[in-house]
């Protein structure tokens, strides 16, 4: 019992402690990168940031953010946020397309960059 009680403890502690940021702002739990949304963005509109997709809301993902103690600028709705932090802009989008493809996506498009 005790050796399934510190397997368990150690686990939790692993698996906060690997929570990743970016740019001292803390990556939406569960999303994952898209490296080629970021490669488009670099390329196209000359924008550097790190990309992820989550198929949450964009009200969830914007209410992770609010708890960050980020500015949100006004004007956000159901479909797009912007959060700013010391060192970092954070855009959450849904829908958003795929500027490579044409394609409209309906998962939520978190963008993290430099400010």
């Amino acid at each position: 019992m005790r050796t399934l009680f510190a397997v368990g403890l150690a686990a939790l502690c692993i698996g906060t402690a690997g929570a990743e940021s970016q740019l001292g702002v803390e990556v939406y739990p569960g999303a994952r990168p898209a490296p080629e949304v970021a490669k488009v963005l670099k390329e196209t509109m000359r924008i550097t940031a790190m990309t992820y997709i989550t198929t949450d809301s964009v009200d969830k993902v914007s209410a992770f953010y609010r708890k960050q103690a980020l500015k949100e600028s006004t004007g956000g709705d159901k479909e797009g946020a912007i959060f700013t932090g010391k060192a970092a802009t954070v855009t959450v989008q849904n829908p958003w397309m795929d500027m490579k493809t044409g394609k409209v996506n309906t998962d939520t498009l978190l963008s993290i960059g430099k400010n």
